[in-house]
């Protein structure tokens, strides 16, 4: 069974991050706007690729990996010290962006490096025993190995912030290093994982067959060929394009063919699945963010071109992955609250359906902002129009905070009500009363000094007043007032 708190702690620092970077941008647009290798910039970014995205992803294979991967997760120390090592190194990147510290940066990016290297391993070691089809776990174990050298691409370029030791152009280094990480990684992830997920979400057969493995093999190699030539700016970049593009269009082939062999869809379903919503607009983005791409490789460079790529990397991080993670959890989080609501219900009282645990209205919110946010940072950073932008980072913190809320409100489905539970199941009821009765019991009897309040008559020295008790309390031994 999925742990209940690691996730919980990883996807709530995640919804922490974005509602960070959109606030940023609302309150401060113009740091964003115009020419975007900076350090205010690298700040914001970081708070969406490493705080968002990573977690989200981190947090979400500790739930996906039992229940849809087939790979046992057991949480571990380790896992927590790896998640404090994450939390204290994003933070201290961030602080350091904003500051223009990068000695501090640089140490802060090696400590957040080390939780990626960590739970890396451990998903390489859970595929080994997945039961899994084989070409179901390339897309992972590439994405894991990409992640590795996109961090130490990433630590290398911090300490050459102030050790001046890299090779080669400054720009050509991060632009490689960003497509390693957002391209190796995050897509990788997600397309790896989305072929367990969208039959679940749709819900839909299964993709099967040869494909899967050719299009993980073209996106892999293509991930490769572009982090070098970029690296050493060879014209060469865009037939490493054309190869990822190759690899997404396979997957895209499969996803419209699940669209296709969608099967009948649960009862209690909800008529409007915005976590399919999500997606659809996130393959939009992707679609947008595939033809931005490729013009980028091919054209050469001028401030046109410039603010294209502000406009790609927005639709690229953004409307692909981030608004792929909104939908993801959506899923994800519900599947965990039953599980953990029923295990602690003892496997008798089935607790409300997943389908059934979102708030249709809340939910709706969310996808309106995502709906504004979204194309207003595409817009305004290619237009250079700060208003613009800022009305979109608004946008996207009112739907990360609504978000956020919706999460916590799906969670306190975990605990049933004394009511609620004595109505279904009056035996169950009673043993989780003596259950917190014993728990008091032994509290008293470990902490005798504690005070605690007295039964009615009369006592040596004044207690603790009990509201609506309908007691006084006197000096004397005696009969109380009622």
């Amino acid at each position: 069974m999925p742990s209940s708190v690691l996730p919980i702690l990883y996807l709530a620092t995640a919804h922490a991050a974005l509602m960070l970077a959109a606030f940023l941008v609302a309150w401060w647009p113009q740091a964003i706007v115009g020419f975007f290798y900076h350090a205010w910039m690298a700040a914001i970014v970081h708070l969406v690729t490493l705080g968002w995205i990573t977690f989200s992803i981190l947090g979400a294979v500790y739930i996906v990996g039992p229940m849809a991967l087939r790979m046992p997760m057991p949480v571990r120390r380790g896992d927590y010290v790896a998640f404090a090592c994450a939390l204290i190194g994003v933070v201290g990147m961030v602080a350091h962006f904003w500051i223009g510290e990068f000695g501090g940066m640089a140490w802060s990016a090696a400590l957040a490096a080390a939780d990626v290297f960590y739970v890396s391993v451990r998903i390489v070691g859970a595929l080994r025993r997945s039961t899994m089809p084989a070409a179901s776990r390339m897309h992972i174990a590439f994405a894991c190995a990409n992640i590795a050298i996109a961090a130490t691409a990433g630590i290398l370029i911090a300490f050459d912030k102030t050790l001046h030791f890299l090779p080669g152009f400054v720009i050509a280094n991060v632009f490689a290093h960003a497509h390693l990480a957002a391209l190796g990684w995050a897509t990788m992830m997600v397309v790896g994982v989305a072929y367990r997920m969208l039959p679940m979400v749709l819900p839909s057969r299964m993709p099967t067959g040869r494909a899967i493995v050719v299009g993980a093999l073209l996106m892999e190699s293509g991930v490769l060929a572009l982090f070098g030539t970029l690296v050493v700016r060879s014209r060469w970049s865009i037939a490493a394009g054309l190869t990822i593009v190759g690899g997404l269009a396979t997957f895209l082939n499969d996803v419209a063919w699940m669209v296709r062999s969608r099967v009948r869809r649960p009862a209690g379903a909800p008529h409007a699945d915005f976590a399919v919503l999500h997606a659809a607009a996130a393959g939009c983005w992707l679609l947008f963010a595939i033809a931005a791409g490729i013009a980028l490789l091919a054209l050469p460079m001028t401030p046109l071109t410039l603010r294209l790529a502000a406009a790609y990397g927005c639709a690229g991080l953004v409307g692909f992955l981030a608004q792929t993670v909104i939908g993801m959890e959506a899923r994800v989080v519900p599947m965990l609250t039953w599980y953990w609501a029923y295990a602690r219900r003892e496997f008798r009282v089935a607790p409300t359906p997943p389908l059934q645990m979102r708030e249709p209205a809340l939910q709706a919110i969310v996808f309106a902002g995502w709906t504004i946010g979204v194309p207003a940072l595409a817009v305004g950073l290619f237009f250079e129009a700060p208003r613009v932008v800022a009305a979109g980072g608004w946008a996207m913190l009112a739907a990360t905070a609504v978000s956020a809320l919706d999460g916590a409100f799906v969670v306190a489905h975990i605990r049933m009500r004394n009511s609620e539970l004595a109505i279904r199941n009056p035996q169950l009821a009673m043993r989780v009363q003596s259950r917190k009765t014993s728990l008091r019991a032994r509290f008293a009897a470990k902490y005798p000094q504690n005070p605690c309040t007295p039964p009615p008559g009369g006592v040596d020295a004044e207690q603790r007043y009990t509201p609506l008790s309908g007691v006084e309390y006197v000096r004397h031994v005696g009969r109380a007032k009622n």
